[in-house]
């Protein structure tokens, strides 16, 4: 592989913690994530994860066991907190030895990030405030994602750069933090290793790559669509708080709106508690997601994209995009 002595040295942290060649994680993406994708990119020395989103514990365990038949490098899975079966899940992952876990939607349950290192793993978590960010790493956690409104799929409300001059100056000297959402060049990871992120997650960017399983109307969607269509989900009821979801404008985005007012409906109604229609929203997304990238329904599906779609236009390799995005960093550095 390429040497890129700026771009590493700045990284090293973040792939001494990773056990991979450059400290570029893969987002975890529902449907999109899985065992090509993610060995793929463990393969080309960045560190791939496997999105579990709604899957079962069975599920899980085969999607580990088939990653590993692909890649013999470091690969991680991502875990959402309010799955009802998340310590079977992390289960799974003990059983398989997976080094790093990624725990993402929401505040992690007690005892979830013990039971996680328990195993000898390392945990990694997501925090929209600084404030909850200290809190979670006093508590266990061994690395931080710092993730902007920018990025696809669910998202929080302020910006990444706004979060990186935040986050970066109070925790990057002593703790493992990732900057994630909105990175679609090279450029820009050059910047945020030199506030101190020990790398990024890239999410958008390897949507489409070659290796994704991804539908080609999928792909196509992604390589006609510009920043601006990539738009946050609306809240409909403030009972309901929905955590907003970036996907590109379709008739699938109308829809969701008015799935928010059924389901504020029953819970008006007493016929759900308000866990329930969270995981019936949830659920919403994962079927509508899996409608456009597996069944390349792209007017009703879910096509979650960050705003860096625009940098997307054609299919390649992962090994090019990393290639590309390493060197640009470097060039970048170089200019300094």
């Amino acid at each position: 592989m390429t040497d890129y002595p700026l771009t590493s040295a700045l990284m090293a942290r973040g792939t001494a913690f990773l056990g991979s060649e450059y400290a570029i994680l893969c987002g975890a993406m529902s449907w999109v994530s899985e065992r090509h994708l993610v060995a793929a990119i463990s393969n080309a020395g960045g560190f791939g994860v496997i999105a579990c989103g709604a899957m079962t514990p069975e599920l899980l365990d085969k999607e580990i066991a088939g990653t590993k038949a692909l890649t013999g490098k470091p690969f991680g899975v991502n875990l959402i907190t309010m799955h009802p079966a998340l310590f079977d899940l992390i289960g799974v992952c003990e059983k398989h030895g997976i080094s790093h876990v990624v725990l993402a939607g929401g505040i992690p349950p007690k005892g979830s990030v013990e039971a996680i290192k328990a195993f000898g793993a390392k945990v990694l978590v997501f925090a929209p405030t600084l404030a909850l960010a200290k809190k979670l790493l006093r508590s266990g956690a061994d690395a931080l994602v710092i993730e902007g409104s920018e990025a696809g799929g669910h998202i929080g409300p302020v910006s990444t750069s706004v979060l990186a001059q935040e986050f970066l100056p109070e925790l990057a000297a002593e703790h493992i933090v990732f900057v994630a959402g909105g990175i679609g060049r090279g450029d820009m990871i050059a910047a945020y290793l030199e506030m101190g992120a020990c790398g990024v997650q890239l999410g958008t960017r390897f949507a489409c790559a070659s290796e994704s399983i991804a539908h080609p109307a999928f792909k196509k969607a992604f390589f006609r669509a510009n920043a601006r269509d990539a738009v946050a989900s609306v809240q409909v009821d403030p009972r309901l708080p929905v955590i907003p979801v970036r996907a590109l404008k379709n008739k699938g985005t109308e829809e969701f709106t008015a799935k928010q007012r059924e389901v504020a409906q029953l819970l008006d109604d007493g016929q759900v508690d308000m866990g329930e229609a969270q995981l019936q929203i949830e659920h919403y997304w994962a079927g509508a997601l899996r409608r456009a990238v597996i069944d390349g329904d792209v007017e009703n599906g879910s096509l979650m994209a960050g705003q860096s779609v625009g940098m997307v236009s054609q299919e390649e390799p992962v090994a090019d995009i990393i290639a590309q995005i390493m060197a640009e960093s470097e060039a970048a550095l170089a200019r300094r």
